[in-house]
């Protein structure tokens, strides 16, 4: 998958509008998010066998959206998000609903059971959010790439 220079640009300013996600997360400096990172880390995203790296736009065509996929974990089987992120300018409007909808759907119209994803430990909202939408916790462990304590969550799917 090719990400255009417009495209990371947008990205980064997504990602830099989340500035607790990043304090939690460690992955990048809040304060300095850097586009060869953060294009680095997409096409590594993408070029895992099944992952998928969807952008989210408005009518207008503002990005307000990123949503990282695992068709296939290699573990369980099951889809993953391994994130989605809402324009911190756009929180609490219902896009996030809206994007996971989606990825239910899609999943669910494939004839997937589950879902899983995981959510930082020390990320309350995000835990808060999934929970309202009838994720539920399955395991606690660290995560694979950051060795972060993690909440492993759950939706069935059927």
């Amino acid at each position: 998958m090719r990400f255009t220079p417009e495209e990371i640009r947008e990205v980064v300013a997504l990602y830099a509008s989340n500035p607790d996600y990043w304090r939690a997360a460690g992955e990048y400096d809040r304060d300095d998010i850097q586009a060869a990172q953060v294009e680095a880390d997409l096409r590594r995203e993408v070029a895992v066998e099944g992952g998928e790296v969807f952008l989210a736009r408005s009518g207008e065509g503002r990005l307000v959206g990123v949503v990282c996929l695992l068709r296939r974990h290699p573990k369980d089987g099951l889809p993953w998000i391994g994130l989605l992120m809402v324009d911190g300018r756009a929180r609490r409007t219902g896009i996030g609903r809206r994007l996971v909808g989606l990825v239910e759907d899609r999943f669910r119209a494939e004839g997937r059971s589950g879902l899983r994803l995981a959510v930082l430990e020390n990320n309350p909202d995000a835990l808060a959010f999934w929970k309202s939408l009838g994720w539920h916790e399955i395991d606690r462990r660290q995560d694979l790439a950051h060795d972060r304590p993690c909440i492993v969550m759950h939706k069935h799917l059927a």
